[in-house]
C-alpha cells in the first residue's frame, strides 16, 4: 500500500531517510485525528486554500472530529488580499509574529472544548479527562511558534527550514486542554521529487527550503507568475514580469557574479526565495 502523506526533509540530500520517513509521517497524523478532540488545521493565510490537507481533513470528517481552520501568518497579506474558501469555518486569524488574534483562537478552542465535554456527560464519561486538541499542517506553516504563543512559552521547536518537528509532542494549554504538535505533511498528490512545477509550489509554501531547491530559477518564475509585480515593487526593479531580467539585475546589485562579469542566478533566485519564506516579501 502506497504511503497517502510525504515530508520535507530538513537536511540537504538526505532523500533515502525522506523516502523512509514517508511511510511513517501519514501513521502519525492519522494518530493525531485519532487521538484527538479538536484538531487545529494551520494554513498559511497567504494561500489557505493550498496549505489545505483535504486528505486529512477527509479522516477528521469520517471521524467526526471538530476542526478549526487557524489562518497563520496573518501578518504577512493585507486584510483586502484575504481569499478564504466558503468551507472554512470555523477558523481563527492569526499571527504568531506579532501575537496577534491569539486571545480570539483560545476562546475558540474553549468554545469547542465546552462542546466536547457536554458530549461527554450526555455519554455518562469522566468529566475529569482532559480535552485533547490536535494540531497539523502543511511544513513552514508556523504550528510551533504558534503552539508556544499560545502556551506562553517556548516548548514545541521551533526552526527555519521545513519540516523540522520530527515527532509527536504533547504540550498543556490549560488544565483540562493538551495540545498534540505533529511533523508537517505534505499530501501525497502534492509531492514529487522531479516534477517541477509541485516542487515549486512546495517552495513557494515554503514546504522545501530554500537551501533544499535545486533549480531556484524555477521557483522565481512561478512567483512571478503567480504574484505579478509583487517582487519587483520588493526589490524596486522594473522587469516587466521578466525572471530573467529581474535575476540579472538583482545579481548585479547583490555582486553575485561568475567569472567575467556574469550573473550567477542560482545564488540571486535563492536569495529571493529566502526573503519569501522568511515573510520579508508580503503581498
Amino acid at each position: 500500500m502506497r504511503p497517502r502523506y510525504s515530508f520535507s526533509s530538513r537536511h540537504t540530500g538526505k532523500t533515502r531517510n525522506m523516502r523512509k520517513q514517508r511511510g511513517k509521517y501519514p501513521l502519525l497524523a492519522k494518530k493525531i485525528v485519532e487521538d484527538s478532540d479538536i484538531i487545529l488545521e494551520i494554513l498559511d493565510a497567504r494561500f489557505p486554500q493550498e496549505t489545505r490537507n483535504k486528505d486529512i481533513e477527509d479522516e477528521i470528517k469520517k471521524k467526526k472530529k471538530r476542526i478549526i481552520y487557524v489562518l497563520n501568518k496573518a501578518d504577512l497579506i493585507e486584510k483586502a488580499n484575504l481569499n478564504l474558501p466558503q468551507d472554512l469555518t470555523p477558523y481563527a486569524l492569526v499571527s504568531s509574529t506579532l501575537r496577534k488574534g491569539i486571545k480570539e483562537l483560545r476562546d475558540r478552542i474553549k468554545i469547542e472544548a465546552r462542546k466536547v465535554e457536554k458530549g461527554r456527560d450526555k455519554e455518562k464519561e469522566e468529566t475529569t479527562q482532559k480535552v485533547t486538541v490536535g494540531v497539523i499542517g502543511y511544513p513552514n506553516t508556523g504550528k510551533s511558534s504558534l503552539i508556544n504563543t499560545l502556551i506562553g512559552k517556548s516548548s514545541a521547536g521551533v526552526g527555519s527550514d521545513a519540516g523540522f518537528t520530527k515527532s509527536i509532542q504533547k504540550l498543556k494549554l490549560s488544565q483540562d486542554i493538551v495540545l498534540i504538535d505533529s511533523p508537517g505533511i505534505i499530501p501525497a498528490k502534492e509531492y514529487s521529487p522531479q516534477d517541477q512545477e509541485k516542487l515549486a509550489l512546495n517552495a513557494k509554501l515554503g514546504a522545501r527550503s530554500y537551501s533544499q531547491i535545486k533549480e531556484p530559477e524555477i521557483v522565481v518564475t512561478k512567483l512571478i507568475r503567480d504574484y505579478p509585480n509583487v517582487l519587483e515593487r520588493f526589490y524596486g526593479i522594473n522587469a516587466k514580469g521578466d525572471p530573467e531580467v529581474l535575476l540579472e539585475k538583482l545579481g548585479k546589485r547583490k555582486g553575485f557574479l561568475k567569472k567575467g562579469g556574469e550573473v550567477n542566478e542560482d545564488p540571486t533566485a535563492r536569495l529571493i526565495i529566502k526573503d519569501w519564506q522568511t515573510g520579508k516579501i508580503k503581498l
